[in-house]
């Protein structure tokens, strides 16, 4: 059954996968890293610009890590979650002094470095080096789900394991970064979230969920997240056509970007 998913993914890959992204078949491990770190919490959609103005203004890793943080900082601005950007950073400036600006090419080393788990150092790992390493991020784990009736919550160590142990069986050793690239197209493309394509899906004969009606319940997740509201309400000063602006300092969200002068209350004011 394993053989036949991968045998079928990859056929699906080659004959079908129309998805088309300017890191996709990449092997500078520079471009990759940048893709994966911008991508984490980031739709491709919104993702993409960002890739392209980084590309185009820090083309290899030294010009990133010869920047100013202010400047890397800006062209970051409306992606949210900016300790990726201060890893980005740090994690640059490493490669540049410890590794004389060449990007590690073994997994353990690439999932050291700074804000690089171990989804992001398996993608660049298998798509740079084709190491086999595979992938697990939420489309993978979509798929997995549904092909083999997982109902082990996904959040849950168990539920990790599970994934890790039976993406990593399903991967050919030869072909590692094809591989992890075409089921996470499928996902992306096929085994979407919501209205899946399962009339297109190769798969179809072999899926759990698919088979037993359970597409919209696969895969589980458990725990909800909570959530803190906070009330943020800046003034704008302005003298002689001046505005005056300062940067956050503090470590909290948003840490050394600008803004207006900020007073955040405990509740809402009317």
């Amino acid at each position: 059954m394993n053989a036949d998913f991968t045998k079928k993914l990859l056929l699906w890959n080659l004959k079908q996968n129309k998805r088309r992204m300017p890191w996709k078949g990449e092997k500078d491990p520079y471009k990759i890293w940048l893709s994966e770190i911008i991508l984490q919490q980031t739709r491709v959609e919104q993702g993409l610009s960002y890739y392209n103005s980084f590309i185009k203004e820090f083309p290899t890793i030294n010009h990133l890590a010869k920047a100013s943080q202010n400047k890397i900082f800006k062209l970051w601005e409306g992606l949210g979650y900016y300790a990726r950007c201060r890893n980005h950073i740090e994690t640059a400036h490493k490669i540049v002094n410890d590794y004389k600006g060449k990007f590690p090419a073994s997994y353990n080393e690439i999932k050291e470095l700074k804000g690089v788990g171990p989804y992001a150092a398996a993608a660049i790992s298998s798509f740079a080096y084709n190491l086999p390493y595979a992938v697990v991020d939420g489309n993978v784990i979509r798929v997995l789900s549904r092909y083999f009736g997982i109902s082990t919550p996904v959040n849950y160590s168990k539920g990790k394991k599970i994934y890790a142990e039976i993406a990593q069986s399903l991967m050919p050793k030869k072909s590692a970064g094809i591989y992890n690239q075409a089921i996470m197209d499928f996902g992306a493309v096929i085994c979407k979230p919501r209205n899946p394509l399962c009339a297109e899906c190769p798969q179809k004969k072999d899926c759990q969920a698919f088979q037993n009606g359970w597409i919209n319940i696969l895969p589980i997740k458990e725990k909800v997240i909570g959530k803190k509201k906070r009330w943020f309400y800046y003034f704008i000063l302005e003298l002689k056509q001046t505005v005056y602006i300062r940067q956050r300092k503090t470590k909290d969200i948003w840490q050394n970007l600008y803004e207006f002068v900020l007073f955040e209350s405990n509740s809402e004011i009317n």
